[in-house]
């Protein structure tokens, strides 16, 4: 499957929880850094008042959104960057934030580009694993998956099984507005210690993964 079927041929919150396992990685001079995806939101366009396309906002910040699935969005705030991959068909502007990934490869070097920060603070964020990947700009945005040195394998044989796949309310949303504050639109692999706010108390030696 290609990424233009993949992030086309179902709901964004079902493409989201589909995304929990498979690995994403970043080429960068040459080495392949990355891990497997353990959190993930869903944003459902127009009519998500959390969505930065909420209304039908359209600037050049958000573009990313409005391009078919499978195009890259990159946005800040303040110095951080933060990874989201459009879905749905152009001009439909849904879209998936990625929030955290239990690494996997290029460990080092994601350590080295976060100061020496390891273990679970390497990447329990989407701005972490931003710094991981040593990206400080939106250099990314609106290049589409595979013409980018982003990849996420859709090869079902390379895909970690969680045993448990939580849905939640999203982070950091307005409460101003409990409807879309409150929907499950946030999935997460349950005690995998890469999630963001992950309590130790909740935390698994097995990372929440299934055995192969």
């Amino acid at each position: 499957m290609n990424y233009s079927e993949y992030f086309t041929n179902r709901s964004t919150d079902e493409i989201t929880k589909d995304l929990i396992g498979r690995p994403l990685i970043f080429i960068s001079h040459g080495k392949k850094l990355g891990g497997y995806i353990v959190e993930a939101e869903a944003y459902m366009g127009k009519k998500d008042r959390a969505a930065h396309s909420y209304g039908g906002r359209r600037s050049p910040a958000n573009e990313g959104l409005y391009r078919k699935g499978g195009t890259i969005y990159i946005y800040s705030q303040r110095q951080y960057f933060f990874f989201d991959v459009a879905c749905q068909e152009e001009n439909e502007p849904q879209g998936i934030l990625i929030r955290a990934i239990e690494p996997v490869w290029g460990i080092d070097e994601m350590t080295q580009n976060r100061n020496g920060k390891n273990g679970v603070l390497l990447t329990n964020g989407t701005a972490k694993m931003m710094q991981a990947f040593g990206i400080h700009s939106r250099n990314w945005d609106l290049h589409f998956l595979s013409d980018s040195p982003f990849a996420i394998d859709l090869n079902d044989e390379n895909k970690k099984v969680a045993q448990k796949i939580i849905a939640s309310a999203r982070i950091g949303i307005n409460q101003s507005d409990p409807i879309w504050a409150k929907k499950k639109l946030r999935y997460y692999v349950a005690g995998n210690p890469y999630v963001s706010n992950m309590k130790k108390r909740e935390m698994r030696e097995d990372h929440g993964w299934q055995r192969r």
